[in-house]
């Protein structure tokens, strides 16, 4: 016989196609080689501290547990096969129509968001991948299909599906799934029934009856719909399983909130929003979560707060410690007791923020020609408006001083009169746009009060307000993620910290410099500074406000590495009556930053360029000379400094300077009795 002569192109595709059947027949060995995939779904996210130690970690799927197909009711495997995947005892692992017909709208709208997933393809990714829309991850999904569909039969493979899906209120697989929504055994389960639960994992929170009833029996209905249009069910079964008044069970939030902590409960929220996903499935996906969190600080912050308010007093508290540098959450606080209410005070609460708004006040007027020594009278004093509107605000306790008093000087008495007179000045639109530059939201209403703190604003946007007063005018917002890792090692997030000037540096500094002068007696005037009750605490320099309103009471002040912010009050916003109440911010304020300030080297604040420090008299505000009784080192832009000295405190007279000084006297009062 002949030899079979090829044209050599054909012996290209030959040995093309050979080369393709051996790296498929490959690929398939080193599979089996590599054998079956584990399935137990054991794996809790955990949360590390910025030391990198485990700090908590998500039960997700205490709420499970696995039943074989034969404890399940037949109505739920055929409910989510019609649903999910028709073709699941036919296929392979995928269905290539719906993969085809996917693919051509992914190409056409040039996303992933088309899904064909089989049952088996769910399956892998909910054991061994994370839910990123990208063709990397469709890669590994496809491998471990094939693995499971290689060594596990089909029954096996939809009893773990079954078992490890994700139902919403916390629970996991449909044993659970079936106690929680309708307080009986999976396998008594009727089609109705069954129907509304195989319509919940698509969305937990969308399609949950506990939360969107309405959307929920929508796709219940949906579900028996395709049912009997597959021939899966009969007409009259249809019809009778649409009309069914389902009996559900009592809902339980806590079901799905399992976290043990404020600090942990945020990080969750945060990482919802970035992974964008359901709680559950972030507390049982695997993910290794950095936070912000320094351990130290958050024990001190806590043990502090349990020395200092009464145990028996039900007065509650949120508490904030950022840096200011970044907005990194170091520390946090939102009440008393996370078990009792879980409600987080520090993040989600809106109090009315009393003086310690008035910082932003004094910022906006900086940038409109005001400086430390700018001088306005203090003294009561009746606004008139419009419509013969008046207004007349008080300083606390009725003090004032009767005379004009410097910005430096009502900063550290917190002087309403002057705020007022400044928030008029300067126009009332002005201060609303400054403090939406500062990053607070909410209604800020344009009225004369604002100046006072009568808008009410979370703790943290106020916190985040001082921390980019403090660091220089930089934008910062606060967070409590640093990393995001899955539970195979990759990276899917990382935070960034870009760097944006929001604010003049120069006018930031000045306002921290003139908000330390709560903590400095040589501002001390008709009243003491309001730091005075725990100037004696302190160790090193620090700037801050405190602010009250008759149920609320504040302390925020900041060094170069650490801004904290402390509230306390009453939830149903009862009235501070009792003096040591009002006294709680404070002294948990400087305590805690003593204690977090222990390991971290003396520090001050650095004044940039463009910036002089003058020594000023506080009751002239002029420049201080020699004979000033006391001086207070104001800072200025340069080319705004004062130039003119005080003239109003003389040299003490010399002892026979006051002789001569009380003969002239004598002298000049027989001269007007003979001579007048």
């Amino acid at each position: 016989m002949g030899r079979i002569h090829l044209k050599p192109i054909n012996r290209i595709l030959l040995k093309f196609g050979l080369g393709i059947i051996s790296m498929v027949i490959l690929f398939f060995v080193v599979l089996y080689l590599i054998g079956p995939p584990p399935i137990s779904d054991e794996q809790d996210t955990i949360y590390y501290d910025t030391s990198g130690e485990k700090i908590g970690e998500g039960k997700g799927k205490e709420n499970q547990d696995w039943v074989s197909l034969t404890d399940i009711s037949p109505h739920v495997i055929d409910a989510m096969i019609a649903i999910e995947d028709q073709h699941f005892f036919k296929h392979h692992g995928f269905d290539i129509k719906r993969i085809l017909i996917a693919a051509l709208k992914d190409i056409k709208s040039g996303s992933l968001k088309e899904g064909a997933s089989t049952l088996t393809q769910q399956y892998a990714r909910n054991l061994y991948l994370s839910h990123e829309k990208t063709w990397s991850r469709k890669i590994k999904e496809a491998i471990y299909t094939i693995r499971l569909e290689m060594f596990y039969s089909k029954t096996e493979i939809l009893e773990g599906y079954l078992n490890t899906i994700y139902y919403g209120a916390g629970a996991y697989g449909i044993e659970a799934a079936s106690q929680v929504y309708f307080n009986k055994k999976a396998k008594d389960l009727t089609l109705a029934e069954s129907a509304m639960l195989a319509g919940i994992p698509k969305g937990p929170s969308y399609f949950s009856p506990f939360l969107n009833k309405e959307k929920a029996e929508k796709r219940q209905q949906l579900i028996l719909r395709v049912m009997h249009e597959e021939g899966v069910i009969s007409k009259q079964t249809f019809e009778l399983a649409k009309n069914e008044s389902l009996d559900y069970a009592k809902y339980d939030p806590s079901l799905s909130s399992d976290t043990s902590n404020y600090f942990q409960e945020t990080v969750l929220q945060e990482a919802k929003k970035i992974l964008q996903m359901d709680r559950e499935a972030i507390q049982a996906g695997g993910y290794r979560i950095y936070t912000t969190l320094n351990q130290d600080h958050q024990d001190k912050l806590e043990e502090t707060i349990e020395k200092t308010i009464d145990s028996k007093s039900d007065i509650e508290i949120g508490a904030l410690a950022l840096d200011p540098n970044t907005g990194a959450i170091r520390a946090l606080v939102g009440g008393r007791d996370f078990q009792k209410s879980p409600f987080n005070r520090a993040t989600h609460s809106r109090r009315m923020t009393g003086s310690t708004f008035k910082p932003i006040l004094f910022y906006a007027a900086l940038e409109r020609g005001f400086t430390a020594n700018t001088t306005l009278m203090s003294k009561p004093t009746t606004f008139e408006f419009a419509n013969n509107n008046t207004y007349q605000p008080r300083n606390y306790n009725g003090y004032y001083a009767n005379d004009p008093i410097t910005l430096a000087q009502a900063l550290a008495l917190s002087d309403n009169i002057y705020a007022v007179k400044t928030h008029l000045f300067i126009g009332m639109d002005t201060l609303v746009e400054t403090a939406k530059k500062f990053g607070i939201t909410g209604d800020l209403p344009r009225v004369p009060s604002l100046a006072l703190g009568t808008a009410s604003v979370p703790l943290q946007e106020m916190v985040t307000a001082y921390g980019m007063i403090g660091n220089g005018g930089m934008q910062i917002e606060e967070h409590a993620i640093e990393k995001i890792v899955d539970k195979n090692g990759k990276t899917l997030y990382t935070r960034e910290h870009p760097k944006r000037q929001i604010f003049d540096e120069k006018k930031a500094f000045i306002l921290t410099e003139l908000l330390t002068g709560m903590f400095d007696e040589s501002l001390n005037g008709y009243m003491s500074v309001t730091g005075s009750p725990i100037i004696d605490q302190l160790s090193r320099p620090y700037a801050g406000k405190s602010g009250t309103t008759e149920s609320d009471s504040w302390m925020i002040g900041y060094s170069p590495e650490i801004v904290t912010g402390i509230w306390t009050g009453y939830d149903d916003n009862r009235e501070l009556e009792r003096v040591r109440e009002k006294k709680y911010a404070k002294e948990i304020w400087a305590k805690f930053m003593e204690k977090a300030h222990q390991d971290i080297p003396m520090s001050t604040f650095m004044p940039p360029k463009g910036v002089i420090g003058i020594p000023i008299d506080p009751e002239t505000g002029k420049r201080a000379t020699p004979n000033c009784p006391t001086n207070h080192v104001m800072y200025f832009e340069i080319g705004t400094e004062p130039t003119t000295y005080c003239k109003e405190h003389q040299a003490p007279e010399k002892e026979g300077e006051k002789k001569e000084g009380k003969e002239k006297g004598i002298f000049q009062k027989w001269f007007e009795l003979f001579f007048d």
